[in-house]
Order: structure tokens, then C-alpha cells, then sequence
């Protein structure tokens, strides 16, 4: 099981029956292909869809249908398409109940930055609907591998990046271990099989409380 793979699995498992909710551009698009059978929920993309499911299989999929990373997606019975503009009015006026975002770092606080970084000077690409989504939805997760290319700690004291959304994500999942955030206190909920608390600390820039209910995940 390779790395997005990991942390997609374990970012299925947060999503909860009857909850609107939105799968953001990289490895949470995966989440819907990990649901467990006994949550049934509405999936939203950002590029335009309600009541969306799973991969479909390469004879059955259908290139307009598809997820914020341009995948094909199964538009499921009640689904419906819309415009980009109903799509982020829906997505600033609250009608998510969570959503999955990709980041490029978060931190202690809360803080995700998940949009640009500065090549050539300038920064890019462009922040996109997940400012909306950070600014109206009840509940971000935030997904993202542990480090970097260099091994340096991605879950930060403070975002070295511009913030695409300050003081919003709630729960962070890597391929080592989950997290939540409340009241500007980073919890450390669940370590991956056969990884320690010291594991996790060696690896993490970041200051962080034990939870009481620590636990190994499960994927």
C-alpha cells in the first residue's frame, strides 16, 4: 500500500452517515473509493457535482463526470451537475459539512497552506475554491504526507507558506499518525502500526499533547 494510498484510506474513515461532503484536489479525491459500506453521505466536487461515488471501471466511465482532479467519478441516482458559480456559493454559504483538503503544510494552530509555492519569484498557481471551502465548511481535514522530499516536518509550529485558511482545520492525517486541533492544541490521536510516540516527534516540527485514547490506525 503505497503512501497516498495510506493516508486516504485513513481519511474515508472520518466521514460519517448523512454528512455533506466536499473531497478537495489530490489524494482526498481518493477518499470516496475507501468509504466504509455502512456510510451513505452526499459527495461534492468543487468543479460541479452533487452525489457522487466511487471510481468507475475504464468501460463504464464517462469523461464529463469527473472529480476536482479531472477523474472520472459515478454520478449516483439524485446526483446532479451545476455551475462553478453555484458550486462555490454552496461551498461559501455552508452547506458542506466537512471536507478533505490536500496541504502543502498546517500547524499547530490550525493554519493550512495548500495553494502556492514561490518558484521563479513569483508565487502560483492560484488559491482556487479551497479558500471558499476553508472560509464555509464546519469541519476541514487536512491530508498530507508527513515531510518532504528532504525529510523535513510538513505539520509546522507555524506555516512557512501563504495561509489559504487560518485557524480551520480540525483533524490532520499523514502516513504516520492523526491529529486534532482544539483550542489551539495539537492532539495526537493515532500512530501508524509499529511507529512510538518518540517516532512521531523525531519527525514532527510541530509541539503536540498525547491523547489519553492514543491508538494504533487502522486501515
Amino acid at each position: 500500500m503505497d503512501v497516498r494510498e495510506i493516508i486516504a484510506r485513513r481519511a474515508a474513515q472520518e466521514l460519517e452517515d448523512g454528512q455533506v461532503a466536499n473531497l478537495g484536489f489530490g489524494i482526498p479525491t481518493q477518499a470516496v473509493n475507501y468509504l466504509p459500506e455502512s456510510v451513505t453521505l452526499i459527495m461534492h466536487t468543487e468543479n460541479g457535482a452533487f452525489g457522487f461515488g466511487a471510481r468507475p471501471s475504464y468501460n463504464t466511465c464517462n469523461s464529463d463526470i469527473t472529480n476536482a482532479g479531472s477523474e472520472p467519478v459515478t454520478l449516483l441516482n439524485g446526483g446532479a451537475c451545476m455551475s462553478l458559480a453555484t458550486s462555490l456559493g454552496a461551498m461559501r454559504n455552508g452547506y458542506i459539512d466537512v471536507t478533505i483538503l490536500g496541504a502543502l503544510e498546517v500547524d499547530q494552530e490550525g493554519n493550512i497552506a495548500n495553494w502556492a509555492v514561490k518558484r521563479n519569484g513569483m508565487w502560483w498557481p492560484g488559491i482556487g475554491g479551497a479558500m471558499d471551502l476553508t472560509y464555509g465548511t464546519k469541519k476541514i481535514i487536512a491530508t498530507l504526507q508527513h515531510t518532504d522530499k528532504k525529510g523535513n516536518s510538513k505539520i509546522k509550529k507555524h506555516c512557512e507558506l501563504p495561509l489559504t485558511g487560518k485557524g480551520c482545520v480540525k483533524t490532520i492525517i499523514t502516513e504516520k499518525a492523526v491529529f486534532d486541533i482544539d483550542a489551539g492544541q495539537l492532539i495526537l490521536r493515532e500512530v501508524y502500526p509499529g511507529l512510538s510516540v518518540q517516532d512521531i516527534q523525531n519527525i514532527t516540527e510541530a509541539e503536540f499533547i498525547v491523547s489519553s485514547t492514543l491508538k494504533e490506525m487502522t486501515l
